[in-house]
């Protein structure tokens, strides 16, 4: 593939995760700075693998966004201009070090954070054991951070700003506060460093982001007229909302598209519970009714209807105004979003890591309706797709993707769906430990996962009983 810069832009932000959505996202938005802000190129580092990075090496950090839409576009960008894996942990530490990074941003998932289920640091994670031992580089996005912040601070520069860019509620107060808390089993000075200068952005990224497959990869050449191993493709709706923390040295996002705002739990909350809730929904069920993507699940009338309903009655209520978002015009948006037929997005692939998604996309929706009195029936039934898809998937053998799918494997060993529900809630995996203490929404959770593990549809998704008053 032929450059499309005269010289490679200078490093400014490094990046943990360069999987396909930060390819197909943050980097599309840097790549567009570069034209006139030649400053801010990207250090891709990938701490598992060297798959990802190697793919960009081969290529001399290009590769193809192929934006599927209405208009279907092939975009070469070039925004990473280095490339480090698992071996290379003097590089990223020197990277790191250098003050001319201003900024470190992330998509590693949910899990890569080492959080417990309450959202704080998880001391008893393996990869945070190893990192406070100091036995060796770091293993976790976290001793990265508080590492490079530590030579920071030793080295008298300001610190970088990290940045946290997965789907995780309050992600930059939960990152401030991990960080904080793995510093001061280390260091109390640092970590008082750390909470009193660093400041770490709370953001909510959006756009559908396929996996990529070899018929992406023939389209690709077909268009271009050269290969590319590693495209990535997206819809054409791209939104990157970032917390305002003032003055800082890094790269103005806002000038590229970004929008930079005092509320970012207010998109964020819309985007988690209408879109990914919604996502969720048509996932789990969607699979147990035998369908491959989200569009085909959204063709299902039926289906379609009823998550729409689910948000209508018990998702949007719920949420508070936020200035400058019409919620009943971004949840039209996301299901017009959702039948986009160019895009192929595997419902297999949203369903994984269930147990780290469901708190935040579903059981917020539940406990604000909880709260003031309202069982909201539909949002429930999607929950108990979830634990139907589990057993179901559990039973026949098929292996469940989820960072604790052998508790998962052991809670569903001999249980019925009743004993199910509880060994799930009892262990606070995807059902909160909180619920227990509810006996009619536990009877309601088992009530829907029954009617769906046994296929009887008519007792679900009855969109128009919406949440009722309990």
């Amino acid at each position: 593939m032929r450059p499309h810069r005269a010289a490679p832009p200078a490093i400014g932000i490094v990046h943990f995760g360069p999987g396909a959505f930060h390819r197909a996202h943050q980097a599309s938005y840097i790549d567009t700075l570069l034209d006139h802000d030649p400053r801010w190129g990207i250090a891709a580092v990938a701490l598992r693998s060297n798959a990802a990075v190697a793919g960009l090496a081969a290529q001399q950090g290009l590769y193809t966004i192929a934006v599927r839409d209405a208009v279907c576009v092939n975009r070469v960008v070039g925004a990473h201009g280095i490339w480090l894996g698992p071996n290379d942990s003097d590089r990223i530490a020197a990277l790191l070090a250098d003050p001319a990074i201003a900024m470190v941003t992330m998509t590693v998932t949910e899990k890569g954070y080492c959080l417990a289920p309450d959202g704080t640091l998880d001391r008893n994670h393996p990869d945070i054991i190893h990192d406070l031992r100091g036995a060796g580089p770091p293993r976790s996005v976290i001793g990265w951070l508080v590492a490079g912040l530590a030579t920071r601070r030793a080295q008298g520069n300001v610190p970088f700003v990290p940045m946290p860019c997965d789907n995780l509620a309050a992600n930059g107060a939960k990152l401030h506060a991990a960080l904080i808390a793995f510093a001061e089993a280390r260091d109390t000075h640092l970590a008082a460093w750390i909470a009193g200068e660093v400041r770490v952005p709370s953001t909510m990224v959006d756009s559908i982001t396929p996996a990529s497959d070899s018929g992406l990869v023939a389209d690709v050449e077909r268009s271009l007229g050269c290969a590319d191993a590693i495209p990535v493709q997206r819809e054409a709706f791209l939104q990157w909302v970032i917390e305002d923390i003032g003055p800082n040295a890094g790269p103005d996002l806002a000038s590229v598209g970004a929008v930079i705002t005092s509320d970012p739990g207010g998109y964020e909350r819309a985007k988690l519970r209408i879109l990914n809730g919604a996502h969720s929904a048509l996932a789990y069920a969607g699979l147990l009714r035998g369908h491959a993507s989200v569009a085909e699940a959204m063709a299902d009338a039926e289906l379609a209807n009823a998550v729409d309903a689910m948000v209508r009655t018990d998702i949007a209520p719920m949420l508070p105004p936020v200035s400058g978002l019409d919620l009943a015009d971004y949840r039209r948006a996301v299901f017009t979003r959702f039948r986009n037929p160019v895009i192929i997005h595997r419902l297999d692939q949203i369903a994984q890591d269930g147990t780290q998604k469901l708190p935040y996309r579903l059981g917020d929706t539940i406990d604000a309706n909880r709260r003031v009195g309202r069982m909201p029936v539909l949002a429930i039934d999607a929950v108990g797709c979830w634990v139907a898809f589990l057993l179901q998937r559990l039973r026949a053998g098929v292996p469940v993707i989820d960072p604790v799918a052998s508790a998962l494997a052991d809670a569903a060993s001999g249980a019925d769906v009743g004993r199910f529900v509880e060994r799930l809630a009892a262990q606070g995996l995807g059902l909160a430990r909180r619920w227990r203490d509810d006996p009619a929404l536990m009877a309601a959770i088992t009530a829907s996962a029954t009617a769906a593990h046994d296929g009887a549809w008519q007792r679900l998704f009855r969109h128009n009983r919406g949440a009722v008053e309990h």
